[in-house]
């Protein structure tokens, strides 16, 4: 069962996200906020699966929120995904880097909701198309990093070079495929570069391949 927080200030957008959810069988809304301080403690309380979280919030906004569950070690299941408009992208690089899986665009429809939920409960990255565009246009547009990729230094070269396809958007199956190995073996590069690199998801492992240079966006 994916345990759900929905965390938005406005009651018609947390109703019509609820009830979608619970019409799924294998999903359960555990809890809801208007803010970011009551959704930290829901969060504590009820130890949710994930959290969906607004970015535009009285009292703690979204990105703090955001910040705050990441922060905390009892809740390092807790997988944050933020509900965003088209028009607010410039918020997703700080919440990314504040700790956040993914996001949704409010307007996305119902079936692409749903699979979106049960793919950041299995812990995978979730970035809608048009804000993974935001987010290399973001990198793009800045310098490039003058900083040593020294965080990188502890990964194999198999470790680096999934990482690397991880932040071009590849799934383990695909990763595996470019690299001619099982995608259990993918999975495992993957998921030790993560502990490494103390990523959370592989969304952090996408701030990191950026921001270390090990991936160097084109325009």
């Amino acid at each position: 069962m994916i345990r759900v927080l929905l965390v938005d200030d406005q009651p018609l957008i947390r109703s019509g996200f609820r009830a979608l959810l619970d019409l799924e069988d294998d999903i359960e809304v555990v809890a809801e906020a208007a803010d970011g301080s009551r959704a930290l403690a829901l969060a504590r309380e009820h130890l949710p699966d994930i959290a969906l979280i607004d970015i535009q919030m009285p009292v703690v906004d979204g990105i703090e929120a955001t910040r705050r569950i990441a922060a905390d070690p009892m809740l390092a299941g807790v997988h944050v995904v933020i509900l965003t408009n088209y028009g607010m992208d410039e918020y997703v690089f700080d919440a990314l880097r504040a700790g956040a899986a993914g996001f949704l665009v409010k307007d996305i429809v119902p079936e692409d909701f749903l699979h979106a939920v049960r793919v950041a409960a299995r812990g995978d990255a979730l970035l809608a198309p048009s804000i993974t565009r935001r987010l290399i246009d973001r990198f793009v547009s800045q310098p490039l990093s003058t900083g040593s990729p020294a965080s990188l230094a502890g990964l194999t070269g198999r470790e680096r070079e999934s990482v690397a396809l991880v932040a071009q958007g590849l799934s383990n199956d695909q990763i595996a495929a470019r690299m001619v190995i099982s995608p259990m073996t993918a999975k495992t590069h993957v998921n030790r570069a993560m502990v490494k690199l103390h990523a959370r998801d592989r969304a952090q492992l996408v701030i990191l391949a950026y921001e270390s240079g090990l991936v160097v966006p084109h325009r």
